[in-house]
């Protein structure tokens, strides 16, 4: 390994280059010198070119040589199978190449580290015996909580990256306004570029892409979550179920999903599976950051369990790109975009159910603990619909003692606005 250490590092310098003129995306890392940081999020969403980012951050804040600096790209078909031997083999020869190294501050940056069988035991070692700050990627939230916690024993913070914002969209199509106010040109513009965003989604390589060439990418970034995150981790045979199972979850995003329905849909299909299977395959694809999903919220934890829980995803134009029919549900692809901007934020997220039965979108509770509640309407000219929504709205606020907040495309356009205009 000692001999390809020299190469890797030359071609690190060539991508770091590449990186300086990219969109700057929006996240920080924890400035926490003995804490290791790890960057989850789903493939192709950008961990890579975030870490890169981040390195010329420090580069150009003139804090470290980047001689003191090792980013390794755990999914280089040079390293397969690469093992905690391996990974150790090439770290020492870091070391060996600037021996000065050993009594100085380095970073080491390892991209895909899930691909390391048995990795946390070296990153531990390294990270106690060595003067390191450790940065590491992981394209499953297989990575996060448990695991997390468990193997690296309480030394590790995440940070999620996500597809594109809205804002970061409009940063990498470098879209300008020709004044700072939101006039009603301006306003129509970006009502005219949230459409658009909605319909592409922000995954970063399809922004700019004809149609069909971006359905048939994006259904590729999902065959290769299918395969490498979900069938080979966790040994799955029944790959026909579990395509049908994603299908039909991206074309109900916002929709209430329950295994029980969807097991009896499943059997007309001719699928055999048993309810476990079903359980264990929504979990999965949780791991895969692909699907999420949010819990009725309320005081009784067996309502909490016995309820169904709403159903969203981590990008619109993954939705899109499977989408039977031409028709897009623009009210049910807004609401996944807030869900999204909240998870972005870090609120712990529910739904709400009144006494009534009427529905709330969101009740989160922020990282500070504070409690918010979000109905989110895209049509405002339907005059039932506001309705509606309205008095959904207003009858949990009377019953949660909880100022509700309206989200309107309106709304929401004002807000990213002075977000754009503090870029």
């Amino acid at each position: 390994m000692h001999t390809l250490l020299p190469t890797l590092l030359e071609e690190f310098y060539e991508k770091l280059f590449e990186a300086k003129n990219g969109v700057r995306r929006i996240f920080s890392f924890p400035d926490l010198p003995k804490k290791i940081n790890v960057t989850l999020g789903m493939r192709r969403t950008g961990k890579t070119y975030s870490l890169l980012q981040y390195i010329n951050y420090l580069l150009q804040q003139g804090k470290i040589p980047r001689e003191q600096i090792l980013y390794l790209n755990l999914e280089d078909d040079r390293f397969i199978p690469c093992t905690q031997d391996s990974l150790r083999d090439l770290i020492e020869s870091f070391y060996a190449l600037y021996p000065q190294n050993h009594d100085k501050l380095c970073y080491l940056f390892l991209d895909e580290i899930q691909n390391v069988e048995n990795w946390s035991i070296l990153i531990r070692r390294l990270f106690d015996t060595k003067k390191l700050r450790v940065y590491l990627t992981g394209s499953s939230s297989k990575l996060l909580s448990k695991e997390i916690h468990t193997s690296l024993r309480g030394r590790a913070l995440a940070t999620e990256i996500w597809p594109y914002s809205f804002k970061e969209y409009l940063l990498a199509n470098q879209i300008t306004f020709k004044s700072n106010l939101l006039s009603k040109k301006n306003r129509d513009l970006m009502q005219h570029h949230l459409t658009a965003y909605l319909h592409i989604g922000g995954f970063p390589e399809v922004t700019e892409m004809p149609e069909e060439k971006r359905r048939q990418l994006l259904q590729g970034y999902v065959d290769v979550v299918i395969m490498r995150d979900i069938v080979e981790r966790y040994h799955i045979t029944s790959i026909t179920l579990l395509k049908y199972m994603i299908k039909f979850l991206l074309n109900n995003i916002g929709c209430t999903f329950s295994i029980i329905k969807f097991f009896n849909d499943v059997k007309t299909q001719g699928l055999q599976c048993s309810k476990n299977t079903l359980y264990d395959y929504l979990h999965y694809l949780e791991d895969a950051y692909l699907i999420f999903t949010i819990p009725l919220y309320s005081e009784s934890v067996r309502k909490t369990q016995s309820n169904p829980r709403k159903i969203y995803a981590v990008d619109s134009g993954l939705v899109n790109a499977y989408l039977i029919g031409s028709s897009k549900n623009y009210g049910h692809l807004f609401e996944n975009l807030i869900f999204l901007e909240l998870k972005r934020q870090g609120h712990k997220i529910f739904y709400y159910l009144t006494s009534e039965r009427y529905e709330v979108d969101f009740l989160t509770i922020d990282a500070k603990g504070k409690k918010h509640l979000y109905q989110v309407v895209w049509d405002i000219s339907d005059k039932h619909t506001m309705e509606r929504e309205n008095r959904a709205l207003k009858i949990a606020e009377k019953e949660l003692h909880l100022k509700g907040t309206l989200i309107t495309p309106d709304a929401f356009i004002e807000s990213m606005w002075h977000q754009y205009l503090e870029h």
